[in-house]
């Protein structure tokens, strides 16, 4: 790739520790009773014979040269890396939290070998949300930039309350949570897996939207005005859902239909202007692209590749090749990265 007169910066970009690949692995050999959404994305890329599972397995637990090979021929000049879904989300606590340090380590480890080129998110265990706190703080002093929530944790949900000590500690720190997809949970799943939906192709999507929106709708927001959430893939479509969202919920809490659905202080779509940066994960498509800019605000969009999942050269020049200027060019690859993450 060409150089540019901007740093690309990508801003969900994935990694697994061996030590939990082994761990995933042990448990779909082992343990009874999995959650079937584990089993459909980790035993694909844990256990498949295809060329893509073990190329993606492969460079998931690479966090050195065949890493830099591949963003060099990419033209990225710095991956903000995360801990790749489920995560830890999937274990029992005493091993989610113990898990979490681990793959915080390793990852410290490798942004310190390469302090140009990696930038880390915090991993945690939500299952233990005063020991998740406490992680965000020590990620903060390794040097991390943000928090990785891969979505739910056990089917809930951080509009919980028994979670927001999470929230708390990443207002606290004005560190962003990047709300990553995982497969949707047991009592949501079937009708997608059973049509072979149920991940990247249109589950994770599903799940991941509902999961920003019950924050919303929930005042999660409203408790913490300065929480800062970055969710990929445009957004998992809310951007394209927002007269609908502010007409609907509104009506709903006139009518007093649903408990779970009371006033807020704004619209749903205050929150996501205010409180929510998408980046365009898997969705280098100009017109998608575009429209989120137009109605979230330029300053709300940023630059990812999803690596490795979805590595491809071409949708790195497709994005340079947006129709706006350089200014705007440069924000969109660089400069809003380093606001919202800090860097």
């Amino acid at each position: 790739m060409a150089k540019v007169g901007y740093l690309r910066i990508a801003t969900e970009e994935a990694f697994a520790p061996p030590e939990l690949m082994t761990l995933w692995r042990d448990m779909l050999g082992t343990a009874t009773g999995l959650d079937p959404g584990f089993v459909s994305l980790v035993g694909f890329y844990a256990r498949h014979g295809s060329e893509r599972a073990s190329t993606v397995a492969e460079r998931l637990q690479d966090l050195g040269e065949r890493r830099l090979a591949d963003m060099d021929a990419a033209g990225i000049d710095r991956q903000i890396i995360s801990l790749t879904a489920p995560g830890v989300q999937v274990l029992a606590p005493d091993r989610a939290v113990a898990m979490a340090i681990v793959a915080n380590d390793r990852l410290a480890e490798a942004c310190q070998r390469h302090p140009d080129r990696f930038t880390g998110l915090t991993a945690v265990a939500p299952q233990d949300p005063p020991a998740a706190a406490q992680e965000i703080e020590r990620g903060a002093g390794l040097g991390f930039k943000g928090v990785i929530i891969n979505s739910h944790t056990y089917g809930e949900y951080l509009d919980n309350q028994r979670f927001w000590p999470i929230l708390e500690a990443a207002e606290a720190l004005d560190t962003p949570i990047y709300l990553h997809p995982t497969a949707p949970p047991r009592t949501m799943i079937q009708p997608l897996l059973e049509a072979g939906l149920d991940g990247a192709i249109y589950g994770f999507a599903v799940e991941t939207g509902m999961h920003l929106l019950r924050m919303i709708t929930a005042g999660v927001f409203d408790r913490f005005p300065r929480l800062r959430v970055v969710v990929g893939h445009l957004g998992e479509a809310l951007p394209f859902w927002l007269y609908r969202l502010d007409y609907m919920h509104a009506a709903s809490v006139r009518s007093g239909r649903y408990d779970a659905i009371r006033p807020i202080a704004g619209k749903p779509s205050d929150y996501l202007r205010r409180n929510v940066w998408v980046t365009t994960s898997g969705m280098a498509w100009h017109p998608a692209i575009m429209f989120c800019r137009e109605v979230l605000g330029p300053d709300r969009v940023l630059y990812a590749m999803d690596y490795p999942y979805q590595y491809v050269i071409e949708e790195v020049s497709t994005q340079d090749n947006l129709p706006i200027d350089e200014t705007a060019r440069k924000a969109f690859f660089q400069t809003n990265a380093e606001l919202v993450f800090g860097l």
